[in-house]
């Protein structure tokens, strides 16, 4: 089968699918990976299979691989198997997520695989879950406000070009060293729900999207901020108030209030023209 030319993910032939994988990635339970691996298979049929969905001639090969590394890192602490809330035998995650990539990579191959090899490879994924996901991760009923937050994030990056983005900036530094310790403790506490109400993955996509954001390249420049220690204060701060966010529903309000305020203050209006 000749090469099938997609430039990006919106004139996707399977968009529909390819999204529906990645918003369950961040909603995968534990025992959702007990079941992947359970159904996971690797003979020679899935080998050549995988081999064609991951070859040169695959639509969107490079956003597959960069999936890949997003996957990772929202189990790495299942990889790890270190942390006492980790209940999967390390052993388990790694099969689960080798059936997690398969799905991925199915999805995003469909176009160049035939009927057999695409259905093999997405066979465990669909064992425990349905066709028909929702097309974007569920961030609760914060959604909107967390959605503004990490939209609002890659305006910090224009700060070498922009002096109300630098003014944030230097505010966010600023308000950085204030109440250090309170909201350290807050994020912890945030995380322990995070974990209670089986948000952990969620958690790590947020922050993993708000680093992105942070982290991108100026459009003038085209450099990337400097990674400096107090560009690692603003993110931290920035980041722990979106997962504030996250969990508000099941956090105290002082905590919620200690996380968000220096940055809802701030962002907002960094977002409105003038």
């Amino acid at each position: 089968m000749g090469r099938t030319t997609i430039n990006r993910l919106e004139e996707h032939p399977n968009l529909g699918e390819v999204l529906g994988v990645l918003a369950q990635l961040a909603h995968v339970a534990d025992g959702d990976l007990a079941r992947l691996a359970e159904a996971w298979v690797n003979d020679g049929f899935v080998a050549q299979a995988r081999d064609k969905a991951l070859s040169p001639d695959s639509p969107l090969v490079c956003e597959v691989l960069a999936a890949f590394e997003a996957v990772t890192a929202l189990f790495e602490d299942d990889l790890r198997g270190e942390a006492a809330y980790v209940t999967v035998d390390t052993a388990v995650a790694v099969t689960a997520l080798k059936a997690v990539r398969d799905a991925v990579a199915a999805s995003y191959a469909r176009p160049v695989l035939s009927r057999a090899e695409y259905a093999a490879l997405l066979r465990p994924w669909r064992a425990v879950f349905s066709a028909g996901s929702v097309a974007e991760p569920d961030l609760g009923p914060q959604s909107e406000q967390i959605k503004a937050l990490l939209g609002a994030l890659p305006l910090l990056g224009t700060r070498c070009h922009d002096a109300a983005g630098r003014v944030l900036w230097d505010e966010l530094l600023d308000r950085s060293y204030v109440d250090e310790n309170e909201r350290r403790d807050a994020c912890a506490a945030a995380f322990d729900v995070a974990v209670l109400t089986q948000r952990r993955r969620m958690w790590a996509l947020v922050r993993r999207s708000g680093t992105a954001g942070l982290r991108g390249r100026c459009r003038t420049c085209r450099t990337s901020p400097i990674a400096d220690r107090e560009a690692e204060r603003v993110e931290e701060l920035c980041l722990d108030a979106v997962c504030a966010l996250l969990v508000a529903d099941a956090l105290p309000d002082a905590d919620t209030a200690l996380l968000t305020a220096p940055v809802a203050s701030l962002v907002p209006a960094q977002r409105q023209p003038g």
